[in-house]
């Protein structure tokens, strides 16, 4: 069994998935899975640091190739490519490769590169702005100030990456198994949902 968390920010998705992979006792990846794929490809961690779940900007690469034909080419990384669609291609290995044994995965369009498995919960965690904007005051220190605009402008940026290399839309609830909005349930009950949600379907 594999879980993917696509989440919006704020909302709290890494905190749900580290308590979920504690609780069914499985590794946990989110930017520790960087580590691994910077270990993989040979590309500079820094490199990756910055680029990790942005799409590409080479508008004329996107125009000449495009993020489908990119994932459609044999999954080959290609000289000309942008270093956002090497990285891509590195990650999509990587998480491949992790997911042969049970894990929870967060984000970099984990439930798109293993939509065809059968044994994977695809979840996305939502919650109104202003629980979003609270958490990120208090979790990560965002100014109070241009929290809105930070909050909003990372999600910008997450579903258009989600978008790009995936062909399908970031948040569309016909992507994910469970759609779970923690701002109601919190990180604890949220965890709960999620695990009786497994066991409704055998899988735990």
């Amino acid at each position: 069994m594999v879980i993917t968390i696509a989440r919006q920010f704020g909302s709290g998705g890494r905190k749900i998935g580290q308590q979920l992979a504690e609780k069914l006792d499985i590794a946990y990846y989110d930017k520790n899975l960087l580590t691994l794929v910077a270990k993989e490809s040979g590309m500079d961690p820094d490199i990756i640091e910055n680029l990790d779940e942005k799409a590409t900007n080479s508008l004329l690469y996107s125009l000449s190739i495009g993020a489908a034909a990119t994932l459609d080419n044999g999954f080959r990384i290609e000289p000309q490519m942008p270093l956002n669609d090497k990285l891509f291609l590195a990650q999509h290995d990587v998480i491949r490769k992790i997911s042969s044994d049970p894990c929870v995965i967060v984000g970099r369009c984990a439930d798109y590169v293993l939509r065809n498995r059968e044994d994977c919960v695809r979840l996305f965690i939502y919650a109104d702005i202003e629980k979003r904007v609270e958490y990120a005051v208090h979790e990560y220190g965002v100014n109070s100030k241009k929290a809105q605009t930070f909050v909003s402008r990372t999600d910008k940026s997450r579903a258009n990456y989600y978008n790009y290399y995936s062909t399908r839309k970031w948040g569309d609830p016909n992507n994910y198994d469970l759609c779970i909005d923690s701002g109601k349930l919190g990180i604890d009950g949220t965890v709960e949902l999620i695990i009786s949600y497994l066991r409704q379907r055998g899988m735990l």
